[in-house]
């Protein structure tokens, strides 16, 4: 059975990155969060609300875009891309709930380009677990882990909301 890893607090991660992006971004014009689904997105809702930026807020589903569609298949739960305002000239920010080989982060960056060209393309991550397999990097990261390639890390949201972290085997 897995269970959720006490050592990882998610809501404590979320803190952390939540103080990050609000630091560093104070001063920067025409922000905007784009959440990958699903564990992204949730952070992105979250960070959206705390950071007063509910009207900047977009959801991207990659499943299209990565270049192991053909290896990994469509899953049942793809979701509609939603980029409800200007990308052309925007500094964006990619929100994702896990870094690893940074086939994802491509994808979201190839579909986010067919919206317009954003001034400036940010990635935010709650943990960074190593592992890239692309010349990736997170600009914000709330916490980075050494992980074995059998096992996988999920974000689970509560039906109040509230994040918690899960080490699976794969």
């Amino acid at each position: 059975m897995n269970m959720p890893n006490p050592k990882l607090d998610a809501e404590a991660l979320y803190t952390t990155l939540a103080k990050q992006l609000t630091t560093s971004l104070a001063q920067t014009e025409n922000v905007a969060l784009v959440g990958i689904y699903s564990g992204g997105a949730w952070l992105a809702e979250r960070l959206a609300a705390d950071m007063q930026l509910k009207e900047r807020l977009g959801f991207i589903d990659v499943s299209f875009y990565r270049d192991d569609y053909a290896e990994k298949g469509l899953h049942a739960n793809v979701k509609p891309t939603q980029i409800p305002f200007e990308v052309d000239d925007a500094t964006i920010v990619l929100v994702d709930d896990v870094l690893y080989t940074g086939r994802t982060t491509r994808a979201a960056i190839n579909e986010l380009f067919d919206y317009g060209r954003p001034r400036k393309i940010m990635l935010a991550a709650l943990i960074d677990r190593g592992g890239r397999e692309l010349p990736i990097a997170a600009d914000f990261v709330a916490e980075t882990i050494a992980l074995s390639e059998d096992k996988s890390l999920v974000l689970q949201r509560a039906d109040d909301g509230h994040f918690s972290l899960t080490v699976n085997h794969a």
